[in-house]
């Protein structure tokens, strides 16, 4: 328990020095918020699950690295994001919901689709980091062509869509301008990566021999005490986001975390490891799938509106703790486990799917009549 606990004080180290660092340099270049959250910052905030996974598949621990990835991306929606849009509701731009979060459900999808043959092989990994390589150049080259419009109409930057009007441009007004010199933000960054690199080593030896003293899978660690570890640097930056005001920081780094994690934390270390990632058939049965449906459930909650409200942060919450519940019942083979599962098939996720469905279509149905009465000025 001491190097779990010695190795997540690293992470969040180093997770804040690498935040501030990478935050400062992306800042000089002149590029908003929320494409710093979509790269800079989820790159950054996504650096322990790297080290970690990289560090489990190099000590043949192939299931807390498929574990740790895919725990993460169900924390970062579920739980992040629930808690972050209870603390305020959560704006979503046009642009995140055009082409950043179906591209994170399409990656979750595929991962399904690779996952199938029980491993995650080179050309896959191949694959995905290529994925991401793209989605960040996309997003910063649409980013530094909106700013030069704007700059060249005389307007001023704001939020647009990815993938050719892509998110957003400088940043917005009364932002300042990061203080201190590029030596002393790149020092921040190194100084973050080695805080990491050791948080990480800490916290897989002390998982694995929590493993092994309990006997429970490395997936199931890896699925809950790791993950939760090392997605604090995304709950913190998500939460000082929202209380700041960058309700989009939020959200962006949440998504830009996920897609970073499926492409470049799982695609890197199949790609330079010789047989690949191997994935157990439980992850396929059930996590994996579980991590798609968090990622599709985003899109419709993110529409209405372009809102994450409160009561929808409140479901994700309580999904997520009512899966978490399900893995650690299903983990220790406790008595309890088959009354959970038949309240949780027949009450509790109907019920939350008719909410979902209902409360999707009232505020579908007020956005609708609000730009009704936008176009036409009368009352529909």
């Amino acid at each position: 328990m001491g190097r779990i606990i010695g190795g997540l004080v690293l992470l969040l180290l180093g997770g804040e020095f690498l935040v501030r660092g990478a935050s400062a340099l992306a800042r000089r270049v002149g590029i908003s918020s929320l494409v710093v959250g979509l790269t800079v910052v989820s790159a950054a905030t996504s650096a322990p699950e790297l080290a970690v996974t990289l560090g489990s598949v190099l000590r043949d621990e192939p299931g807390l690295a498929v574990g740790n990835v895919v725990g993460s991306n169900i924390i970062n929606i579920l739980f992040i994001l629930g808690i972050s849009a209870l603390v305020l509701p959560l704006l979503v731009t046009r642009g995140l919901l055009r082409f950043d979060v179906p591209l994170m459900a399409a990656m979750s999808a595929g991962l399904l689709l690779m996952s199938l043959d029980g491993v995650i092989s080179g050309v896959d990994g191949l694959i995905l980091v290529c994925v991401v390589v793209a989605h960040t150049v996309l997003t910063v080259i649409g980013s530094r062509r909106e700013t030069r419009s704007r700059v060249g109409a005389g307007k001023p930057t704001g939020g647009s869509s990815a993938a050719g009007a892509t998110h957003a441009g400088a940043p917005d007004e009364g932002e300042k301008a990061p203080v201190g010199s590029v030596g002393k933000s790149l020092l921040l960054v190194v100084l973050g990566i080695a805080l990491l690199v050791g948080g990480a080593t800490l916290l897989v030896e002390g998982a694995v021999n929590i493993a092994t003293t309990l006997g429970v899978s490395s997936l199931v660690v890896g699925l809950t005490v790791v993950a939760i570890g090392t997605s604090l640097p995304e709950l913190a930056t998500s939460i000082i986001a929202v209380r700041r005001g960058e309700r989009d920081l939020a959200v962006g780094n949440v998504v830009g975390s996920n897609i970073f994690n499926i492409g470049m934390v799982l695609g890197l270390p199949a790609l330079i490891s010789s047989g690949g990632i191997p994935v157990s058939s439980a992850a396929v049965a059930l996590d994996i799938p579980v991590m798609l449906a968090a990622s599709v459930a985003l899109l419709p909650v993110a529409f209405t509106g372009f809102v994450v409200a409160r009561w929808e942060g409140g479901v994700f919450v309580g999904l997520y703790l009512a899966y978490t519940g399900y893995v650690v019942l299903a983990a220790t083979e406790h008595d309890a486990l088959e009354g959970f599962t038949d309240v949780m098939a027949w009450f509790v996720l109907p019920l939350v799917a008719v909410t979902l469905i209902a409360f999707t279509s009232y505020e579908i149905g007020l956005h609708k009549g609000r730009k009704d009465q936008a176009t036409t000025g009368s009352p529909s």
